[in-house]
């Protein structure tokens, strides 16, 4: 009987720590009202762009396949009385960014902030939200991104959980069609667990994000099947983090726990399906690969490349 391996594809958020390139620096609204200088503005784009260009290379040239791209790249597009043209104007640094992108086969995503709350009760904060979330589809759309996701909170748990999910449903159907193919939700390590999730993405045929740390935080049943069937014959993709320590357990460590991650690779390699999982550490790429070594020396997976591994 043939049988196929189950393909592992690890990934990171934002900032690589190997090289010096930030794609978030700022120009705080503060600033803007201050000077006005709409100059700065345009180097600080700029800088972002070509950093992030610095960084996709930095991919390529270390076989990672899968990548967060920071939210902060053109600052103040969202605000209202702040006027200026963030596509057409940098068109060929995102074309040719999106080209390395697709060439190479790179899954990239956004995980817009806190401040995109869909189920608020503050109308100000609805209407924000769905600004930030066409910035981001804007953002994807102008790297002609094929395969595009947005991975939001459900968000809000004012006058209640099952109320909340009310609202969240309600108003993700307000979106645009373009904008509600392209979101995914995550459970959190607070309110909305794995189970409510699953609720949400099987009336709205939207994916579900699994954050593992998330469900450690915040337990409930945890049906794979259900979650892997979620993103219907799409890669999976999967958050995954070790806690800062006993006390500070929702935080986030600088590095992965190795032997819980092999325990995690346990509990999802009897489905048999290939995975994308985000290493989200505050050490970025270098726990990335501190992982790799690790789990070289523990276990016998097999390594396609630096960063991929079949089980």
């Amino acid at each position: 009987m043939l049988v196929i391996a189950m393909r592992v594809r690890l990934g990171y958020v934002s900032i690589s720590m190997a090289i010096s390139a930030t794609t978030s620096s700022p120009y705080t609204y503060s600033e803007y009202l201050k000077s006005g200088d709409l100059k700065k503005l345009d180097d600080v784009i700029t800088s972002n762009l070509l950093n992030l260009e610095k960084i996709v290379n930095y991919n390529i040239k270390n076989n990672i396949h899968f990548y967060r791209i920071s939210s902060k790249i053109i600052p103040l597009a969202t605000k209202d009385d702040v006027t200026f043209d963030y596509i057409s104007k940098y068109s060929r640094y995102y074309e040719r960014i999106g080209k390395k992108i697709e060439d190479n086969k790179m899954r990239v995503d956004f995980h817009p902030d806190q401040y995109t709350v869909l189920n608020s009760t503050n109308s100000t904060v609805l209407t924000n939200s769905m600004k930030i979330l066409e910035y981001h589809y804007n953002l994807l759309n102008a790297l002609n991104i094929k395969d595009k996701l947005l991975v939001i909170h459900v968000g809000s748990g004012v006058f209640g959980k099952e109320n909340s999910i009310k609202r969240f449903i309600n108003n993700f159907k307000k979106l645009p069609s373009y904008i509600q193919e392209i979101i995914s939700i995550e459970n959190d390590d607070k309110l909305f667990n794995v189970e409510d999730c699953l609720k949400i993405s099987k009336i709205l045929d939207i994916p579900l994000v699994l954050d593992y740390h998330h469900y450690n935080c915040n337990k409930s049943y945890l049906d794979i099947k259900s979650v892997f069937d979620s993103w219907n014959g799409r890669v999976p993709k999967v958050h995954f983090s070790s806690p800062k320590n006993s006390k500070d357990f929702r935080s986030h460590s600088e590095y992965i726990n190795s032997d819980d991650f092999i325990c995690f690779i346990d509990v999802i390699k009897g489905f048999n399906m290939d995975v994308d999982v985000m290493i989200e550490a505050k050490a970025k790429d270098d726990a990335l690969f501190r992982l790799v070594r690790e789990l070289k020396y523990k276990t016998n997976y097999k390594f396609v490349d630096e960063t991929t591994f079949e089980v």
